[in-house]
């Protein structure tokens, strides 16, 4: 099927880009099309306009410093996926994007594309949760930041206004002690697919105990969802495999668990325990 016809843009700076949307109520931002392109084709979706920023200078970097590590809005899930800056200080978002769809799309849809669209089985979503990210919009009006607490609002639905980009991710890097990881079950049965079931976990480990750990999961529910009483429980525990096994059997308390073609309520909320179990386990390993 073909999408609907609509008028498409290609400016060659940011501030040409967010006039466009400014000047255009309905227009949609393009930078890999991963995600948007398919739901045009499939006419769930008819932007009067599509305005691409892949030839924008300036959104394609990952930096390192003061405190975080920025990632662009052009930066590719492969790009992500292999920086040493962001397997050293974020490695829970360098598992997401390696497990993010197929070598064709790493190597064309981004990072903030994906955590942008939102999808409820998204694999970076739930790491940049985690990892508490901010995300940084631009509009013609100025910038403003985001915290990933409140930038996931519902299925497909961001905290974004529709007049604004979201140019940056800024995570903040591993300190001492800290460690993070992902995994999840995809929807072919292997890791490289839309998740039926995963979590990403940050734990920081002082003393021999857990001072502080962050759980979220995704594919379960309407949107990526802290597991705060996954977190809660496992704080102040040794972290040893009882008390991980304990706190993951409260990972889909106070979320909204959805029953779909890939499971029922039920077998999503055993798989969120076993996955939840699974990241803080590998988390505590990689915090030493």
């Amino acid at each position: 099927m073909y999408p609907r016809s609509f008028e498409y843009v290609a400016p060659s700076s940011l501030d040409e880009a967010l006039a466009a949307l400014n000047d255009h109520p309905g227009a949609k931002v393009m930078t890999g099309g991963m995600s948007l392109i398919p739901l045009m084709k499939l006419r769930l979706f008819s932007p009067p306009l599509v305005v691409d920023i892949g030839r924008v200078p300036g959104l394609d970097s990952i930096a390192d410093g003061n405190g975080h590590i920025a990632i662009g809005a052009l930066v590719r899930h492969a790009a992500t996926a292999s920086s040493d800056a962001v397997a050293s200080g974020a490695a829970a978002l360098a598992q997401a994007a390696r497990l993010t769809g197929d070598v064709q799309v790493r190597n064309r849809g981004t990072t903030c594309g994906a955590l942008a669209h939102a999808d409820v089985a998204a694999d970076q979503p739930a790491a940049a949760l985690a990892l508490g990210a901010t995300m940084v919009a631009r509009s013609a009006g100025g910038e403003r930041e985001i915290a990933a607490d409140d930038f996931f609002v519902d299925a497909l639905t961001s905290a974004l206004e529709p007049n604004e980009i979201l140019v940056e991710v800024r995570v903040p890097k591993a300190g001492a002690g800290t460690g993070s990881a992902y995994d999840k079950l995809g929807r072919r049965g292997g890791r490289s697919d839309y998740a039926v079931a995963g979590a990403a976990a940050m734990v920081t480990m002082d003393g021999g105990s857990v001072s502080a750990a962050r759980v979220a999961l995704t594919g379960v529910g309407t949107k990526p969802t802290l597991a705060t009483a996954t977190a809660d429980a496992l704080v102040g525990t040794d972290g040893s495999a009882d008390a991980i096994k304990a706190a993951a059997q409260h990972a889909a308390e106070g979320v909204t668990v959805l029953e779909d073609l890939y499971g029922s309520v039920e077998y999503k909320t055993h798989l969120a325990q076993v996955y939840a179990a699974r990241a803080l386990e590998a988390a505590i390993a990689a915090a030493g």
